[in-house]
């Protein structure tokens, strides 16, 4: 991200954010389908000591669910933290293949990626699922990480305001003001995620300045401290322009 974006390397489809107003930059690695247990407890132990001297970042893994304990138990005492990439609105109930967020907190996920595209795109995940998710995940003690962005046809058609707005709006709208500033948003091209395209640091900062005065339209305070992240197609080269 740029003043906060998100991004990772080939290995990890990123996030990154800036540091703006005391805000902590955030980078966050989303593995998506990839990596067994044994894969990732490999690369945690690889990845460990060598942000061992990093300071003044937040580090974040997102693994596939069944190796959320195994990474949680590898970083206990570091400063890279474990988050989910999905979770369900419930807290329980007859919803085949789905976790809840007290099950995330129960082995000490630290937070939760939630509005992925490809969630929305593949798995039908809507915004008013989203609504219920976001204040559940913070009740549940885990950071929420809202993903938003437009696709290819929409920015071309000079709708990718038209897409954020919403895609914010309706994320947000029932999470309590004082929380605002507990949520990380993720604004994440859709026609930059895999493809090798990324956003120009231009494109990325203003998405990013519009996102944040979508959340000071619920609280200005709130919308200093929020951190918005940038991802799609970020990689060493280019991950300091985007930050």
């Amino acid at each position: 991200m740029s003043t906060e974006p998100t991004s990772a390397s080939q290995r990890q489809r990123p996030a990154q954010a800036s540091a703006g107003a005391g805000r902590t930059p955030f980078i966050a690695g989303n593995w998506k389908m990839h990596k067994t247990v044994a894969e990732a407890e490999q690369f945690i132990a690889a990845l460990l000591p060598r942000v061992a001297a990093v300071d003044g970042v937040e580090i974040v893994v997102c693994p596939p669910f069944l190796a959320l304990q195994a990474l949680v138990d590898s970083a206990r005492g570091s400063q890279v933290a474990v988050y989910a990439q999905t979770m369900h609105e419930a807290d329980k109930g007859a919803f085949t293949g789905e976790v809840s967020a007290a099950m995330l907190a129960e082995i000490d996920v630290g937070g939760v990626v939630l509005g992925h595209s490809e969630r929305r795109e593949y798995f039908n995940e809507t915004d008013k699922a989203l609504q219920l998710k976001l204040p559940k995940a913070l009740t549940a003690g885990l950071t929420p990480i809202l993903c938003v962005g437009e696709t290819e046809d929409e920015r071309e058609r000079g709708d990718t305001e038209r897409k954020l707005r919403h895609q914010v709006q309706e994320g947000l709208e029932k999470v309590p003001a004082e929380r605002l500033p507990e949520v990380v948003i993720a604004y994440e091209p859709i026609w930059a995620i895999g493809t090798g395209r990324t956003a120009t640091p231009e494109q990325a900062q203003d998405a990013v300045g519009f996102v944040r005065a979508l959340v000071a339209s619920f609280d200005k305070a709130a919308a200093e401290q929020v951190r918005i992240l940038y991802g799609g197609s970020c990689k060493p080269d280019n991950a300091a322009e985007l930050m």
